[in-house]
């Protein structure tokens, strides 16, 4: 197995309802150590840059706009497949077919004001986390 960094942000809804707590837990409890965090309030021009790859869909406004309504919090996971570990923990995006004891089954109300954003691929990650962090931010356990 691999040890990998992923990305994950605590999106709007969650950091509102004072789950922030309750879902870093679920990270550590899985074995996936935070290497870096970081609360930021994102303005929409850093949040259309985020989601660019999402510009020509029908759900890009409203994401936007969630993401910029009140803090997130910008999380750099690492663990062994920290990726698929993450995405498993997440849940599915609509929380309507995540399942129960995932983060988006538990908490999330809506495709678009989910509870958890999470990179889907090493590359996608690397590119995440140079997003938000630079090398010297990352400090890593091991």
């Amino acid at each position: 197995m691999a040890v990998e960094r992923t990305l994950s942000i605590i999106k709007p809804g969650a950091v509102a309802k004072n789950l922030i707590g309750k879902i870093i837990t679920r990270f550590e409890e899985e074995g996936l150590r935070i290497i870096a965090a970081r609360m930021v309030h994102l303005t929409p021009e850093q949040a259309g840059a985020f989601y660019e790859v999402h510009r020509e869909r029908p759900f890009y406004a409203e994401l936007v706009k969630y993401m910029t309504e009140s803090p997130i919090i910008t999380l750099v996971l690492e663990g062994e497949n920290a990726i698929a570990r993450n995405r498993q923990l997440m849940g599915a995006t609509d929380p309507s077919k995540a399942l129960p004891g995932t983060i988006r089954g538990d908490f999330a109300v809506s495709v678009t004001r989910n509870t958890v954003h999470g990179s889907d691929a090493p590359e996608t990650a690397a590119t995440e986390i140079a997003f938000f962090f630079s090398q010297a931010d990352l400090i890593s356990a091991r």
